[in-house]
């Protein structure tokens, strides 16, 4: 074996081998998902040595060619006097190196948008290619998508690579200067203890105390009940207390770009320009002209999950000339009008230009005239009934990558309300003036993401000062006046154009200029909050491991911080695939050999391989995930070095999963029981609401029609969800719509769908129908 250090003193490589301690071999030390370190001890004396530098390049090769370790020196080797020698001092030097992410993880990955939807080895090429452009990212495979990955300056490339492996149930390795991401298990290896080399006291296994067969998963704070409050105005009240706290993800600021430095910034934007229409300078993105409808655009790099509340700003817009095109606009397959979910849409109108919104591809509702001078603020709202589109995956050995359990999209209506205010920059009353909404509308089934683009320039002539995206609190405002059809509050600051704001209380707040009128009807719709919780269990493996005084249930709660169950649907998800390991067997262990009998003729074995173990003497076969790799590099000269494998499988040790092993901080709500048996929850009833409310009665209309062989039940608590319980009853229907007794000035329902099987199915979550008004 050959060690070269690469000092970039402008000699190139050096051969450090001779100057190896032959009393402390060098130690190389690979872990699943973690950078490879190195341990050498280097003996010199005279003034011909050169110390190795911070940074140094270091290579150990084999004859062969194969290069066990490549990196870099981490840190100054520190250095002791052993005494004198025939040539003067002589002192042994401490190196240790870390592998090739040290060129990674030396700098911080941009600071950028969450990626949604986005494949998990694109994700993690992109970061590489951005930190270290000459790395080789060939070897990253896409693997599959995620929902949604935020990088973090404040951590390691390589910290957010293993997260994304364990996202993944993969690997990842920065080796040679190439970077992998695959699978788990590409590579097999087989141990046969019937193989020739194969040395029997080398090998220990060992069958682990693991099965679990009924867990309950903690995940984190979940959307749950679907609930809208209502109120009645009566001209001078301006605060409302709300049933519920709201859930809402931590407000944030997606993207805010005032267009400074000159260029767009990459890490935000993509830009397709044929013509050289557009442009950036003096804090302004400039448009003039545009090569037709889809072909000049500004892009958002990443697509906008439509769930949850957002607020997208397009920015102060002044038009210098008659244009035509679309601003602001979210799109579905491509950047066109046809595509358009919604947007604003410019159109040239003799020497002006007209605002109009567009929805679906279509032009729609009032014409706003652009007045020259003028700027004009474009803001674009939703609100949809699901906060989060897509399912988290989960991975076991069954449910490997590419195949995990989850991921489906998940159905949701979006209210879209597009709003222009019109600001004369010689008229400062116009600064607070109420936003013109052009568009306030319910769309059906919206897809789950989209692309958004702040520009699509057929012919447009104008500037832009600013572009925002932000999360919004995650409720709904809307109100009807006596005689007037219903509309949306609109949820923001005062400054922006805003109606109202929701607190923390929880409490509704209108500003002083938008009071309730007298009898006006108010409702808020949000979803309430709780730990997202699921217990799921294997009747199957329960009934196995009965015996007398012993009812064969191995339980346990965990609390699972990777990848992040963000609702109880997803904790039930993890919940199967964490007994799809657990059921089974849980075998580790480890082996010792020389470099030349490693497990199946193996030339190099690397953390992330699969090793298949026959060991009959032991009663054990098994398959396993190789763990960690340790190379001692004992005899040099004859290129041979000692292996020790450690391995282990699923149901030893997690994968795919990150596990909170300190204890729980807070009580826990009694989660609901699925067996892996057991059909899923019903439909829940996000668009169930009070149509009529009188002193004596409310009128209900659920939604959606009930199944011939189901029904609504109607509860006055969120609890007792079951057929033989009325505790808490306010009747079972059958149809969709129906009237309930109101005995007080507050009242309050919960509703959920059944069906008829049996045990009888619910919906997972309830919907609130809370009523505040004067009897």
């Amino acid at each position: 074996m050959i060690l070269t250090i690469d000092n970039f003193d402008m000699v190139g490589p050096r051969d450090y081998t001779e100057m190896l301690d032959a009393q402390r071999p060098a130690n190389i030390v690979r872990k699943l998902n973690e950078p490879a370190r190195l341990e050498a001890w280097l003996v010199a004396q005279g003034v011909n040595f050169r110390t190795p530098v911070n940074g140094a390049r270091v290579v150990i090769e084999r004859r062969d060619g194969v290069r066990i370790f490549t990196g870099h020196v981490e840190a100054m080797p520190e250095h002791e006097c052993l005494g004198e020698g025939e040539r003067g001092p002589v002192f042994r030097y401490a190196l240790k190196a870390t592998g090739d992410e040290y060129l990674l993880d030396r700098k911080p990955v941009r600071n950028r948008a969450p990626f949604v939807n986005r494949a998990a080895g694109e994700v993690l090429a992109e970061m590489a290619n951005e930190l270290s452009p000459l790395l080789d990212t060939s070897g990253i495979q896409a693997v599959e998508q995620v929902a949604s990955y935020a990088s973090d300056p404040r951590r390691k490339w390589s910290a957010q690579a293993a997260e994304l492996a364990r996202y993944t149930r993969s690997y990842y390795r920065v080796h040679d200067g190439r970077a992998e991401f695959a699978p788990l298990g590409g590579v097999g290896h087989l141990l046969d203890e019937q193989e020739a080399g194969f040395t029997p006291e080398r090998l220990k296994v060992r069958r682990l105390p693991r099965l679990l067969n009924d867990v309950t998963i903690v995940g984190r704070v979940e959307p749950r009940a679907y609930v809208k409050d209502y109120f009645l105005g009566d001209g001078y009240t301006l605060r409302f207390g709300m049933s519920q706290s709201p859930f809402s993800r931590r407000n944030m600021t997606v993207v805010e770009e005032e267009y400074a430095g000159g260029a767009l910034r990459p890490e935000y934007w993509s830009m397709v320009d044929p013509s050289e229409a557009v442009s950036v300078a003096g804090g302004k993105l400039h448009v003039s002209g545009g090569a037709g409808d889809g072909a000049t655009t500004v892009r958002f790099v990443e697509q906008v999950e439509l769930g949850g509340a957002a607020i997208l700003q397009h920015g102060d817009v002044t038009f210098a000339a008659p244009s035509a095109g679309l601003l602001g606009g979210l799109y579905g397959a491509s950047v066109t009008k046809a595509n358009c979910v919604a947007g604003f849409e410019a159109m040239k109108s003799g020497a002006q230009t007209q605002l109009q919104a567009v929805v679906n591809g279509v032009a729609i509702g009032p014409v706003v005239t652009a007045v020259a001078g003028h700027r004009y603020s474009l803001t674009t709202r939703f609100y949809s009934s699901e906060v989060y589109r897509r399912e988290q995956r989960f991975h076991s050995s069954v449910h490997a990558a590419g195949n995990g359990r989850g991921g489906a999209s998940v159905k949701a209506d979006l209210r879209v309300v597009l709003e222009v205010r019109d600001v004369d920059p010689q008229n400062p009353a116009t600064l607070a003036a109420a936003a013109t909404v052009v568009y306030d509308g319910v769309l059906a089934d919206v897809l789950p993401s989209a692309t958004y683009a702040v520009v699509n320039s057929t012919d447009l002539h104008c500037e832009l000062t600013y572009t925002r995206m932000r999360r919004a609190v995650d409720a709904q405002v809307r109100s009807c006046e006596p005689g007037k059809p219903a509309h949306t509050r609109l949820v923001s600051a005062l400054s922006e154009g805003g109606e109202c704001s929701v607190s923390s209380e929880p409490a509704l707040y209108f500003y002083a200029a938008n009071p309730p009128l007298p009898n006006e009807t108010i409702m808020v719709s949000y979803r309430g909050a709780g730990r997202a919780m699921a217990r799921v269990t294997d009747p199957t493996s329960v009934s196995e491991h009965a015996r007398q005084h012993d009812d064969g249930v191995r339980g346990a709660v965990l609390d699972l911080m990777l990848p992040p169950p963000r609702t109880a649907a997803d904790c039930e998800k993890a919940g199967f695939a964490v007994l799809d390991d657990r059921t089974q067997p849980a075998w580790a262990g480890e082996y010792e050999t020389w470099s030349d009998w490693l497990p199946g003729t193996a030339s190099d074995i690397f953390p992330g391989e699969a090793l298949q173990v026959r060991a009959p003497s032991r009663k054990a076969e098994f398959e396993a995930i190789v763990r960690e790799v340790e190379i001692q590099m004992a005899d040099p000269a004859d290129d041979r070095s000692r292996y020790k494998l450690v391995f282990a499988n699923d149901a030893a040790e997690e994968l795919s999963f990150k596990i909170d092993r300190d204890a729980l901080r807070e009580p826990l709500d009694v989660a609901a029981t699925t067996e892996s048996t057991q059909a899923g929850f019903l439909e829940c009833l996000p668009n169930a609401e009070v149509t009529e409310i009188t002193s004596t009665t409310l009128t209900i209309d659920a939604g959606l029609t009930p199944t011939a062989a189901g029904g609504i039940e109607v509860r006055r608590s969120d609890t007792s969800w079951e057929a033989e319980n009325d505790r808490n009853l306010a009747g079972r229907f059958t149809t969709r719509s129906f009237t309930l007794p109101r005995l007080s000035r507050v009242q309050e329902y919960y509703l959920r769908l059944f069906d008829g099987s049996t045990p009888r199915r619910y919906s997972r979550y309830s919907t609130v129908l809370h009523v505040d008004y004067p009897l």
